[in-house]
């Protein structure tokens, strides 16, 4: 039996897939203790239901995800308006550490991927189908290079990078946390002691987070702002398209809140609000991921050959390991590192709003990270794209 939902009752089924992760996370310590994000624990849930379902021939249950694109520019867009320039040079050479890291990682996913590849009879080249295409890059550069894949003999490279980007969503939010908080708890670092930040900027943004409401003018005022941006953004990646950049989607919609921002906001004086697009945003970043999880097939993974699911489970292994002992000590060893680990899982291993979704869970708990949150949507929104397509294209040139 097939059954195929449309978009209200894909987002109704979503609000509910949301609430039952917010309820178990409420009654389970454990996902208090390791922070999972509620929309994460809810759609692994809906997602093992949907395989047993599907496998068992029982029912073939089929969402309208058009909601889910628009909720990521949403909240990208919302995360633009946030950045001040004056926040850029707080970033500054913690910026650049980072994003040194983040290549690394690159690479070494694809090194890894191609290896293993090899090892057990497999083209070369479906490695990077196993490595930062899907992990790193996730769905959206999986789109855009498999079929180059397949343009250069590699069969089934869409397939199975789709599946791999799908399992790298779950495992980005599953080590992310536990992670972080086996640092945090071990080394007891305190969020009030890190290094590099103010304790009052920290206090303020612990009360401006607090204090987030949404006021009825402001509100539309914010959303309007939004979806202004988001619809110029659109012109910039159908720049981008004609000159064969691939970004991702909400680039366009980022850079506008950006100017807006700095422009509009920071150097005219102009009182934007800034508060209410933080609410409207994080509200999108909650129903972005819940119809993400929602969206995926486990069915995919357990159609892949033993091999390609050894090699998956390896690559976690191998950036659990690297973010832990290299990402955390290379960044300071101190809470913000702690942060800014739990967001490189969640994008090393997924996207960037699994990062974000991450770093939330993690600070809801032990306290915010100024550095983090500057520092994650900056090189996961822009940087590593452009990273990942070029050591991707170096390595398809390679091999």
């Amino acid at each position: 039996m097939s059954l195929s939902l449309n978009l209200y009752q894909s987002m109704a089924l979503a609000v509910a897939v949301f609430y039952l992760g917010t309820v178990l996370k409420k009654h389970v310590s454990i996902f208090r203790s390791y922070c999972i994000p509620s929309p994460v624990i809810g759609g692994v849930i809906y997602a093992i239901l949907n395989l047993i379902l599907y496998q068992t021939g029982v029912l073939n249950l089929e969402i309208d995800t058009t909601l889910q694109s628009v909720f990521m520019n949403v909240f990208f867009c919302s995360v633009g308006f946030t950045a001040g320039f004056s926040m850029l040079k707080k970033g500054g050479k913690a910026l650049i550490i980072f994003l040194v890291l983040v290549g690394a990682l690159i690479a070494v996913q694809d090194i890894v991927g191609v290896a293993l590849s090899s090892a057990f009879g497999l083209q070369p080249l479906l490695g990077l189908a196993l490595g930062s295409m899907p992990l790193t890059g996730g769905h959206g550069t999986t789109t855009a290079f498999a079929p180059l894949l397949e343009e250069m003999g590699v069969s089934n490279a869409l397939t199975v990078g789709v599946a791999a980007a799908t399992y790298g969503l779950v495992a980005g939010n599953v080590i992310g946390n536990p992670l972080a908080r086996r640092r945090i708890k071990k080394l007891h670092l305190d969020p009030h002691e890190a290094a590099g930040v103010d304790h009052e900027a920290l206090l303020e943004l612990e009360k401006n987070t607090a204090d987030a409401k949404l006021d009825v003018d402001r509100g539309t005022n914010a959303l309007a702002l939004i979806f202004l941006a988001c619809g110029v953004g659109t012109l910039i990646s159908m720049a981008l398209d004609k000159v064969h950049i691939t970004m991702a989607s909400y680039i366009g919609a980022m850079v506008i809140g950006i100017l807006i921002r700095n422009i509009i906001g920071d150097s005219m004086g102009v009182d934007l609000p800034i508060k209410e697009i933080e609410t409207i945003g994080s509200i999108s970043l909650n129903f972005f991921l819940a119809l993400a999880m929602m969206g995926m097939k486990l069915y995919q993974l357990v159609d892949l050959a033993g091999p390609m699911i050894i090699i998956l489970l390896i690559q976690t292994v191998i950036c659990g390991a690297f973010i832990y002992f290299i990402t955390f000590n290379v960044m300071g060893r101190d809470y913000d590192a702690a942060v800014l680990s739990s967001g490189h899982c969640g994008f090393g291993m997924g996207a960037t709003p699994n990062a974000m979704a991450n770093m939330d869970a993690l600070t809801r708990v032990f306290g915010p990270s100024e550095k983090a949150y500057l520092i994650i949507p900056i090189c996961g929104g822009f940087f590593t794209d452009i990273v990942n397509t070029l050591i991707l294209t170096a390595f398809m040139n390679i091999l």
